[in-house]
């Protein structure tokens, strides 16, 4: 039911991204419009078909849409930046990001959930840490490129 809600949101932010975008792009200006417009031709379907197996399907297309979803939360993405580093027990998260113990387990359940952290407990203790080295690649891809400068 809950996957279903978050599609729906998911859809819905889809729609008014497009609607807003349409928006926007009817106010330029009639001489860049025209740039823009694709002027009619001849498609040559031999050479689009290369292209057919890179196209995503559906199904991973939505999949990825709700991964990066996910990531839109700043707390999520601060608790990804200390497990790049060292993995951790809640309240040593908590303690690190200033969040209640409360608020850094939810977000884990929900890193969980997507995949990007495991955990192991030892004694009394949880431990958690990056899932793997896909996520730490990622996470410090996407760090390196907010780093760039133009």
């Amino acid at each position: 039911m809950r996957v279903e809600k978050t599609k729906e949101k998911i859809r819905n932010i889809n729609i008014r991204a497009i609607k807003n975008f349409m928006k926007n792009s009817s106010t330029l200006s009639t001489e860049s419009s025209e740039i823009l417009q694709c002027q009619p031709h001849t498609v040559d379907i031999e050479s689009l078909n290369i292209f057919s197996d890179q196209v995503l399907n559906i199904e991973k297309a939505q999949r990825m849409a709700e991964f990066f979803s996910s990531m839109g939360d700043a707390n999520r993405l601060r608790i990804l930046s200390v497990l790049a580093h060292q993995e951790l027990c809640v309240c040593d998260l908590a303690a690190t990001l200033n969040m209640s113990e409360s608020a850094v387990s939810h977000q884990l359940r929900t890193l969980k959930a997507m995949r990007l952290v495991k955990y192991e407990k030892r004694g009394r203790k949880v431990f958690y840490r990056l899932q793997d080295h896909h996520v730490l690649e990622l996470y410090q891809s996407v760090a390196e490129h907010l780093d760039e400068v133009d």
